[in-house]
C-alpha cells in the first residue's frame, strides 16, 4: 500500500472514531454485499434546542440531521441502520429525525434494543423496516410539556395538535391504525401516575408498530436483502 493510501486510509478510521465519539454513528463496510451501511444510534435523551444536563446520555439533533444530509449525498453509502435505546426527549427534534430518516432514498431498517419510549417510537417506526428484540419496549403516552403553562383552551389545543402531529406519523409509517395508536397514548389503565401504554417485544408486533421480533443479525440480513433487490425509494 501506498503511503499517500495509508495516510488516507488513517484519515478514514480517526473520522469515523470521532463520529462515533461525538454521534454514535460509523459506516459498516466489511460484510458482504455491494455497498456501505451506516449505522446511526439514537441513545438516551433526544435533545433539542436546549442542551441537556452534561450528565445525560444524549443524542443531538443538531449533529444528526447534517450526518443524515451526508449519507442521502454518498453513493457510496447502500443503506442506514438505526439502533434505538431512547428515554424519548424533544418533540420538533424527533420529529425532524423521523422525517429526514423516513425521507432517504436508500434502504433503512430500525432495532430498538431497551426501549424507545415517547418521541422514539416516532422515530422506530420512519425507516422502511423495524424489528425489536424479545425484551424491547415501546412507551406511547401524551405529550409532557414543562415550565409555564398558561390555564386556556388554546393551551389544550395546541397540545392537540402536536400529539396530532405524532399520531399521524405513527400511523402513517406503520401498520398501526390511528385511532388504535391514540387509544394506547391515553390509555388509564397501565401506568400508576400517567396515560399510556407499555408494549414490550411481540406485542409491539401483534399492534403494528413494530415490524418483526429480531436482533441485529436480523436487522443487517434485512438490510442487506433489501440493498440486493434494489429497494431505494422514489
Amino acid at each position: 500500500m501506498k503511503q499517500e493510501d495509508k495516510k488516507e486510509a488513517a484519515d478514514v478510521r480517526r473520522q469515523e472514531e470521532e463520529n462515533l465519539e461525538a454521534c454514535g454513528q460509523m459506516t459498516l463496510d466489511q460484510g458482504p454485499g455491494p455497498g456501505k451501511i451506516h449505522l446511526l444510534s439514537i441513545i438516551g435523551e433526544v435533545e433539542g434546542h436546549e442542551n441537556a444536563p452534561g450528565t445525560s446520555k444524549t443524542t443531538k439533533y443538531d449533529h444528526v440531521l447534517p450526518m443524515l444530509a451526508s449519507i442521502e449525498d454518498d453513493r457510496n453509502i447502500a443503506g442506514l441502520l438505526v439502533l434505538l435505546n431512547t428515554s424519548g426527549g424533544d418533540v420538533d427534534a424527533g420529529l425532524a429525525i423521523a422525517e429526514m430518516i423516513a425521507s432517504l432514498s436508500i434502504p433503512t431498517v430500525s432495532l430498538v434494543l431497551g426501549g424507545s419510549h415517547s418521541i422514539g417510537v416516532p422515530l422506530a417506526v420512519s425507516t422502511d423496516y423495524s424489528f425489536i428484540v424479545p425484551t424491547g419496549t415501546m412507551m406511547v403516552h401524551p405529550v409532557r410539556m414543562s415550565g409555564m403553562v398558561i390555564g386556556a383552551s388554546q393551551t389544550y389545543e395546541y397540545f392537540e395538535m402536536i400529539q396530532d402531529r405524532i399520531l399521524n406519523f405513527i400511523a402513517g409509517h406503520s401498520s398501526i391504525a390511528y385511532d388504535q395508536i391514540k387509544r394506547l397514548m391515553l390509555n388509564t389503565e397501565m401506568l400508576t401516575r400517567d396515560l399510556g401504554t407499555v408494549l414490550v417485544g411481540e406485542e409491539a408486533v401483534r399492534q403494528g408498530l413494530i415490524d418483526a421480533v429480531g436482533g441485529i443479525r436480523d436487522a443487517l440480513n434485512k438490510l442487506r436483502q433489501m440493498i440486493k433487490e434494489g429497494k431505494n425509494k422514489l
